[in-house]
């Protein structure tokens, strides 16, 4: 049977994400759907993965996607499709005091997501194991759900469903390119015939990132050798749990009466897929026994029964890892109907069935059900794509799924790759930097001349009190932060206010230099981008947004373009930012400039242009930190000479954790943290920046008018601990009167109050008989008792529904 020759959809890989997206489409009647595999099913990545099906990963959502694919995957073996499924526990196991903390604050994030965990003394554990030596062993994370699956039969049990219900699968068929036009997807090229299709779906696993560059799309991931071993028989228990030690970087499966033994080292070996034969597939490559003998030593040490075994099977397979460590999903924004799952980190198979299921859903035009920031493909840059920063980064970012996860962990490889003009007079001042979206930023200062590095810890870091002076001297005096690497983007053409307009909350038909806080608004109401909006003239606008955000916004500003006669223009690298910020700081920039900065000549949001230190720039009275205070937006080259002089009078330089800690005082939230695409402004407490009179309205206004009316159900609030030692950094689980009812969002040290701070959505703030269905008022959540679990163990806390330093913004109105 030759492929179609027009067809809706293409599927591209039949691995077990490829097949999981067929069978969800067919189950909610999409059809018009084939897959292509250029070998045979599960001949990729697939056939050679351990099958381990965990529960439990770093956030929420992805819970929820791995605790999906399990039941699915139970689902089908329980209907007569053989999967090989069988929950059979897995121990994770710590030897440090560093290891107990994260597994513990794993598993309060755990519990709160419904999945089962147990913590387990080193007595407990050899009740499991009998041959596990727990000698230096502190305890171990005991899931006593979390299961292990056949890859292969599981694939081939979601293909022969989708096959059932209507969706073609071609094997032997290679696909050549995918096929564009205006940068619209117009169908892909095969050796068997072309396909014309309306949208593209890349699950090829290795092979995804050269596919997408035929169609100009940027998906960043790389390959890397993957090694493991399996024993001679042993005499084991037919319900022996998986068993990790991240310490050592090695995890542990039985498997058909021997042992697996597999590795994440910490430094991995890329693989240049181009070396990859044309038709590569159910094989391997070559066994480097050097490197992979530390970790076989490792679980000799941890097991050693394994030491009179022989080994039969040495194994090494490529398999992709993407620059952060965690999967590829949704629409690439250069070419609109291509869409990817990929890049999934050895972690394809425990995912695989939820993926398919939101996949589903997008490739059908409905909305995921969930927040998916953290693996969205907008979330990459263009210089992720280059194959030697993928070479570098790949060499680490393998080894980090089993290093300690630590708050505010950096990268170190694949650096620098963005600076700003300031960079070298900042490192002088003793800047710590750290990468964010590739920029290199301050994020807190050591003594100056000096070269500070990162202490790692759950508790105070070695930064916490260099980062508490900064705090200080923004709140009492004045302090220079470098902005530069905030997105920015120039919207010009007749239709920019009405473009506009459609999509921001609030009406920026506004006086010309007028600055506006916004956000944009998927059609569920849930917030896509949080932004400010500032009016230069009457068809010119320009929006500041987050570094990591800039794909993300250019998308998203492009795919509502339409025909608005507008031009949409990245303008990030064309301006570095100083903020200077402070009471004191109208009295650091006066001298340095004629024109008026008092608060009657130049009021907050107010934005103009200025001569500043004898350069043009443009000075925007706004501020991050809830304080008096200017973004200076300079003309890159120019940037230098403007510090100069203000470094002359020896202000405080403060980086991004003292900005943390005071936004987090001033209750300002942070998107893709505290606010995402399945949270509303009403929910958010963000309800001032709404104009719901606008002429025209905006995207989501529907969503939002009937939220307002029947009331929301959960909100966010600002927490603040009693005990001001422990610290809050996200997913810790909130308890009311007794009862679970949310999740920190993200935390902070207040420094101005002395408290750990956190940011938390509620869904129901009543006691046990409280019904989450109905709406939650300010005055039901403010009446409740909390507290904040944090490694098992709670800590009562209060919760607010506005800032907790300067309410009525008297420091920022001066």
């Amino acid at each position: 049977m030759s492929v179609p020759a027009k067809i809706d959809t293409v599927i591209i890989g039949g691995g077990i994400v490829g097949a999981s997206i067929a069978y969800h489409l067919a189950e909610i009647g999409h059809t018009d759907v084939c897959l292509i595999e250029r070998g045979q099913l599960t001949c990729g990545t697939t056939w050679h993965a351990a099958g381990l099906v965990a529960e439990l990963r770093a956030t929420p959502n992805l819970t929820r996607l791995a605790k999906y694919s399990a039941e699915l995957y139970e689902s089908l073996e329980a209907s007569g499709e053989p999967t090989g499924f069988r929950r059979v526990g897995a121990l994770t196991l710590a030897t440090n005091t560093d290891r107990v903390i994260e597994l513990k604050r794993q598993a309060s994030m755990a519990a709160n997501n419904g999945v089962d965990t147990h913590w387990l003394s080193p007595a407990e554990i050899t009740d499991r194991w009998p041959h596990i030596a727990v000698d230096e062993i502190r305890g171990a994370l005991y899931l006593p759900r979390d299961a292990q699956t056949s890859p292969v039969e599981t694939t081939l049990a979601l293909a022969r469903v989708a096959k059932k219900r209507g969706i073609d699968i071609f094997e032997g068929v290679s696909v050549t390119s995918i096929e564009t036009e205006d940068g619209v997807v117009t169908g892909v090229r095969t050796d068997d015939g072309d396909i014309q299709c309306r949208q593209i779906v890349i699950c090829a696993g290795l092979w995804s990132r050269t596919l997408a560059l035929s169609a100009g799309a940027i998906l960043p991931l790389y390959a890397a050798e993957h090694f493991y071993a399996v024993t001679q028989p042993l005499d084991l228990p037919a319900d022996a749990p998986i068993v990790r030690e991240p310490d050592a970087g090695i995890y542990l499966k039985p498997d058909a009466g021997r042992m697996l033994v597999g590795c994440f080292e910490r430094d991995a070996k890329p693989l240049d897929s181009s070396l990859l034969a044309d038709d590569f597939a159910f094989a391997e490559l070559p066994f480097d026994l050097d490197h992979f003998a530390p970790y076989l030593q490792s679980a000799i040490e941890r097991i050693p029964q394994l030491a009179e075994l022989g080994i039969r099977t040495w194994f090494n397979g490529p398999e992709s890892f993407t620059p952060d460590g965690r999967y590829i999903l949704g629409a690439l924004p250069e070419a609109s109907g291509l869409f990817a799952a990929c890049g999934f980190n050895s972690i394809g198979i425990q995912s695989a069935g939820g993926v398919g299921q939101v996949m589903a859903r997008w490739l059908t035009g409905e909305y995921p059900g969930m927040d998916l920031w953290e693996v969205d493909v907008r979330r990459f840059f263009a210089f992720q794509n280059n194959e030697p920063y993928l070479v570098h980064r790949t060499s680490e970012s393998l080894g980090l799924l089993y290093a300690m996860h630590w708050p505010h962990r950096q990268y170190e490889s694949a650096r620098p790759i963005l600076q700003s003009p300031l960079h070298d007079r900042l490192a002088s001042q003793g800047a710590c930097f750290g990468e964010l979206a590739g920029w290199e930023r301050a994020n807190w200062y050591g003594e100056p001349g000096t070269q500070p590095s990162y202490e790692y810890s759950y508790a105070r870091q070695n930064w916490f009190e260099p980062a508490g002076f900064e705090h200080r001297a923004v709140r009492n005096d004045v302090a220079l932060f470098d902005q530069t690497s905030f997105a920015k983007y120039q919207i010009n053409g007749p239709d920019a206010c009405r473009f506009l307009n459609y999509l921001c909350t609030a009406n920026v038909d506004v006086p010309l230099n007028r600055v506006v806080y916004c956000q944009w608004l998927n059609e569920q109401g849930g917030i896509e981008a949080d932004v400010t909006v500032t009016r230069l003239a009457a068809d010119r606008y320009w929006v500041i947004s987050a570094a990591p955000c800039a794909r993300r916004d250019l998308a998203w500003l492009n795919s509502h373009r339409a025909s608005a006669e507008v031009d949409i223009v990245d303008i990030t690298h064309d301006y570095a930012v100083i903020g200077v910020m402070g009471p004191n700081s109208r009295a650091l920039l006066s001298p340095h400039t004629a024109e008026s900065l008092d608060h009657d000549q130049f009021p907050f949001a107010t934005s103009r242009q200025l001569v500043l230190a004898g350069r043009q720039l443009r000075a925007t009275r706004i501020t991050y930190v809830g304080t008096l205070g200017w973004e200076l937006y300079i003309p890159w080259d120019d940037a230098a000479a403007v510090y100069d002089v203000l470094a002359e009078s020896s202000p405080a330089h403060a980086g991004y954790h003292a900005m943390d800690s005071l936004r987090m005082e001033k209750a300002y939230r942070h998107w893709g943290h505290d606010i995402c695409d399945e949270d509303s402004p009403l929910e958010a407490g963000l309800g001032f920046t709404i104009d719901w009179d606008k002429p025209g309205g905006f995207s989501g206004i529907d969503a939002l008018r009937e939220q307002r009316k029947s009331g929301v159900k959960r909100r966010l609030g600002l927490f603040t601990l009693a005990d001001p030692t422990p610290l809050l950094y996200h997913d810790e689980p909130i308890w009311c009167d007794g009862r679970r009812v949310g999740h920190i969002t993200s935390g902070a040290f207040g420094h101005t109050l002395g408290a750990s701070l956190g940011f938390g959505y509620v869904s129901s703030a009543g006691g046990g008989d409280a019904d989450d269905d109905v709406p939650l008022t300010r005055k039901a959540m403010l009446a409740g008792r909390y507290e904040i679990e944090i490694a098992g163990e709670k800590v009562p806390a209060k919760c607010s529904m506005r800032a907790l330093y300067d309410p009525e913004n008297t420091f920022i109105h001066t």
